[in-house]
């Protein structure tokens, strides 16, 4: 049987002891109940939602950021669809009666398993300062068949046609995977003199180079032969899904492989929620939720895609070796001449290794120093660098100011 159908199946199969453990739980939770405030009535309504949450499927979250704070006021934040194309929906977030010169940021999420919403944390620490686009990438099992492949060629021409759109003086932020492409896209708009080519460049925490500081990611692509991830993790969608006939990188694969390498800490997280969950510490245990609601929420990748970047990226260190060709045109980030460059890293990142970021600069040789800034943040991992406190407090400020400094350049040079 495929596996994508026997992931299904299984799931449809713990339905009825979800079901259970909801009545369990909301029995044990309830005032009314006998034992309901006891350790045995907690325990009990604290095993059956932790079983509940680890085997349910999670639908795509929504941002749900309603209002931001400018200049000490509530403002509200509407989110609109700008650009819609077949893989990716242009998102906007527009904010009420918000300041005319705030800088103009096409923030690219990963298309990496998970939705764009894990950057929920990033888009609402930036919108107060500024007017923020998200590339919300869709689900691969939910695209027709009839809209074609999905290549890495395919995700550098999005972010070109992205840009087009937002038109000039536009900062492109990208967050871990996309870097790579980011990079290439500007390369090219760079080469062509593109007058929408992006004002600044904000990389964190990507895939440069991997063959810096590899990770227990970089290892495992370079241990595995392309034939391996062809036969082994790429699935067909079923007949259920719009996407039907699809070949992808099934979601709940990729979640498996990413928890399988921190397995000691996300089981010490759900074993410290247990433990809120019966104490009734309801801030610990509703922060674990809202991360984990998140994090478990995953979609298909379109196959195309994920083996192009295994193969580019992980394996043949194609833009750094210099050999990454698109459309015929080798991609060379030394064309790059004007667009200023922020990298961050995470000291304690094992996902993207502090070094595979930093990287870009020695690529972007023709950049002259005044255009570019690295900065290596002490204490955080690979989540913490767009999201948390330090984000907020540590990391966001360098970036906010690298964005207004380098659009203020790029207004004067036009007024000259």
């Amino acid at each position: 049987m495929p596996l994508y159908h026997f992931h299904e199946m299984q799931h449809a199969a713990l339905a009825p002891m979800r079901l259970m453990a909801q009545t369990m739980q909301t029995m044990f939770t309830n005032p009314w109940m006998p034992f309901a405030h006891t350790n045995t009535g907690r325990s009990l309504a604290a095993g059956a939602e932790l079983f509940e949450r680890i085997t349910r499927q999670y639908p795509k979250p929504g941002f749900n950021l309603p209002v931001t704070d400018i200049a000490g006021h509530k403002t509200a934040v509407h989110e609109e669809v700008a650009l819609r194309l077949p893989f990716c929906n242009l998102l906007h977030f527009a904010r009420d009666n918000a300041p005319k010169d705030d800088p103009k940021v096409l923030l690219v999420a990963p298309m990496s398993g998970h939705y764009a919403t894990l950057l929920r944390g990033t888009v609402e620490a930036m919108l107060p300062d500024h007017d923020i686009y998200i590339t919300d990438w869709i689900n691969a099992r939910d695209v027709p068949l009839s809209q074609g492949e999905f290549t890495f060629a395919s995700y550098v021409d999005y972010l070109r046609q992205f840009l087009t759109f937002l038109g000039p003086n536009t900062h492109i932020m990208a967050v871990c995977q996309p870097s790579v492409p980011v990079l290439a896209a500007v390369s090219l708009m760079s080469e062509d003199k593109d007058p929408c080519r992006p004002t600044s460049m904000v990389m964190m925490g990507g895939p440069i180079d991997t063959r810096q500081s590899p990770t227990a990611v970089n290892e495992f692509a370079d241990t595995h032969e392309m034939s391996w991830f062809e036969s082994k993790v790429i699935h067909t969608v079923p007949m259920t899904y719009a996407g039907r006939g699809r070949r992808v990188y099934p979601g709940f694969l990729q979640l498996s492989g990413f928890m399988s390498m921190n397995m000691d800490r996300h089981m010490n997280a759900h074993l410290h929620y247990y433990r809120h969950l019966i104490k009734g510490d309801g801030d610990s245990a509703e922060k674990h939720r809202e991360f984990y609601d998140e994090y478990l929420s995953v979609m298909d990748l379109p196959a195309e895609f994920y083996l192009d970047t295994i193969r580019w990226v992980f394996k043949e260190h194609a833009l750094p070796e210099g050999t990454l060709t698109l459309g015929g045109r080798r991609v060379d980030p030394a064309a790059i001449t004007d667009v200023a460059l922020l990298t961050v890293e995470g000291e304690r990142d094992d996902i993207t290794g502090a070094g595979q970021t930093i990287a870009a600069h020695s690529l972007c040789s023709s950049l002259p120093d005044d255009l570019r800034k690295h900065h290596l943040q002490p204490k955080v991992g690979h989540y913490g660098i767009f999201n948390g406190r330090r984000w907020r407090e540590e990391i966001l400020p360098h970036v906010r100011d690298f964005i207004r400094a380098h659009g203020a350049r790029a207004e004067k040079q036009r007024a000259a």
